[in-house]
């Protein structure tokens, strides 16, 4: 299981492509979604790689555009979950046995057809059923993705190759072996590279996978389907199925064979998985992994000595990218009243100049947010807020469904640092801002440590050396992705993993080490070369 004397390729982040206007790659980025948008397609749920279409179909709208259906989606019934875990059950007889080298191929080639034919569908997939933008669906779709599998590999030959030490007349050496049973890979809509590396991650292990994309993001997840076959992967190490997320989960979580769940998604339902495996310990024939990135309420706190213009852009991009559909995105501020005249007008500037509408349009900067119940439930958010004493709108506000789920980028203005949207995760283009007097810059550093339940990112603003190092030190429990001078938004694997504590998740740390340790189960073997034949020890005489 070491590395040995083979050396793969050493990883590097994949190139953004910038799709400025009347480029090549613009054009025929364009010329693939407009293709695809017109079809209708037909998504199957692969189980030991066979396709299954049962007839009982989810039509898939693009949010922007929720009058247009651009395909289905078949969902399984309880008697495919047990067939799925039949079949991965057979195919790891042959996958975890299988070389660390030819796994590593497999995903190494899946990096580089991602980065070259694969690349236009994905980034067209992700912007039709996802509604991003070009550039947000490049970064995430393309490239994350990419850095995703060409970084596990490498992060997985350092594993392989870290051994013990072996004293004179005995060898000892570390196998990192997959897991005894399957992975269960639940992932959200808002990320498709998330969607790759969940079950991917655990794969390149030598684990089988089952897995259940977000409803939402099944075309993209097709795709994805596609690569991995294209890649070479066997049947049956992947699995994915669509359907009732409770029943699949149920079915799954009570089966012997469970051996870990690799999860991105909502707070409680996170939660609502720990208590169903621990009730079902005595069922398992191991104590599963349990991994999991899940909410976030992210900060962005400035020191009178920031500079008002980067604390204004980090806001405008922190906060509204993917209409701050991601975990990291900035929904909290607290600035100082020195800045705040300054921070106002090029947030508002800002804000005012974001075109929105479709991915199509490639001078969209905002795009619609995911479905009807993230649009009903972020806009009772902007209407209270209009109603309410302790909070104004500054700018945006507005919405509307008519042709897609189209919600402004807002700000709100709160005299209460505890208001409802200072702690409640929204996950939509919504921002609330604290303005604190200069001198009380270190207390407010405390609110901001007790106020959310989350822990996933936040970012701090200062000129002055003392101050960084201050707010670092005093809200070391308050992020695990922390950023200086910053937008909290926007790791890149390999360089910032990422993952959260308290109520984010287990802080596993995807793209790293870290997360690849918890999809192996050690074995230490000690080889004697000459064991002795006398039980005496010296001090016998």
């Amino acid at each position: 299981m070491a590395s040995g004397f083979y050396q793969v390729p050493k990883a590097v982040n994949e190139p953004i492509k910038s799709y400025a206007p009347g480029s090549p790659e613009l054009k025929t980025l364009l010329a693939t979604y407009n293709k695809m948008y017109q079809e209708e397609i037909d998504i199957p749920f692969y189980i030991g790689g066979k396709e299954f279409r049962t007839g009982k179909t989810v039509d898939i709208h693009p949010p922007h555009d929720h009058k247009h259906c651009v395909g289905k989606y078949h969902t399984a019934e309880r008697e495919h979950l047990e067939l799925a875990i039949e079949k991965a059950a057979e195919a790891r007889v042959k996958w975890a046995k299988t070389s660390w080298q030819d796994r590593a191929a497999i995903f190494l080639k899946a990096a580089d057809l991602l980065a070259g034919p694969f690349r236009d569908k994905m980034n067209a997939a992700t912007m039709i059923a996802q509604s991003k933008n070009v550039f947000q669906a490049e970064i995430d779709s393309a490239c994350e993705l990419i850095d995703f599998f060409r970084f596990n590999v490498q992060f997985m030959t350092e594993i392989y190759s870290n051994q013990p030490e072996s004293a004179a007349g005995i060898w000892n050496r570390m196998e990192y072996r997959p897991l005894e049973g399957f992975v269960y890979a639940i992932t959200p809509f808002n990320f498709t590279s998330i969607a790759g590396n969940l079950p991917g991650a655990p794969a390149l292990m030598g684990n089988v996978v089952i897995w259940k994309p977000a409803r939402s993001q099944v075309y993209s997840a097709q795709v994805i389907m596609e690569l991995f076959k294209a890649a070479g992967l066997p049947d049956g190490v992947i699995n994915m199925v669509t359907g009732n997320s409770g029943m699949i989960t149920d079915v799954l979580l009570d089966s012997k064979d469970f051996a870990g769940v690799h999860f991105t998604g909502s707070t409680p339902v996170f939660k609502s998985f720990w208590a169903t495996i621990g009730n079902n310990m005595d069922t398992y024939k191991s104590y599963p992994r349990i991994v999991g990135e899940t909410g976030g309420k992210d900060f962005i706190w400035a020191h009178p000595t920031a500079n008002a213009q980067e604390v204004a852009t980090a806001i405008s991009r922190g906060a509204f990218e993917f209409q701050g559909q991601k975990c990291s995105a900035a929904s909290r501020a607290y600035l100082p009243k020195s800045l705040w005249k300054d921070i106002k007008e090029s947030v508002i500037k800002d804000v005012n100049s974001f075109k929105m509408g479709s991915p199509a349009d490639t001078g969209n900067f905002i795009n619609a947010v995911i479905d009807d119940r993230a649009f009903k439930k972020l806009s009772g958010y902007i209407d209270q807020a209009k109603k309410d004493s302790d909070a104004e709108i500054i700018v945006g506000g507005g919405y509307d469904d008519s042709k897609g789920y189209f919600i402004e980028p807002t700000v709100i203005v709160t005299t209460n640092p505890q208001y409802v949207t200072m702690y409640t995760e929204l996950f939509g283009p919504i921002i609330t801002i604290y303005i604190y007097d200069d001198n009380e810059w270190e207390n407010i550093l405390d609110v901001i440590d007790n106020t959310s339940e989350y822990a996933l990112t936040g970012a701090i603003f200062s000129g002055d050396r003392y101050a960084i190092d201050f707010a670092t030190n005093k809200l070391e429990n308050a992020a695990g992705n922390f950023y200086i001078n910053d937008k909290p938004t926007g790791a890149v694997v390999g360089q910032q993993p990422f993952g959260g504590a308290r109520g984010s998740g287990t802080n596993d740390k995807a793209g790293s080490v870290w997360n690849l340790l918890r999809w192996v189960n050690n074995r230490t073997i000690k080889e004697t070369f000459v064991p002795p034949t006398d039980y005496r020890y010296p001090f016998l005489g």
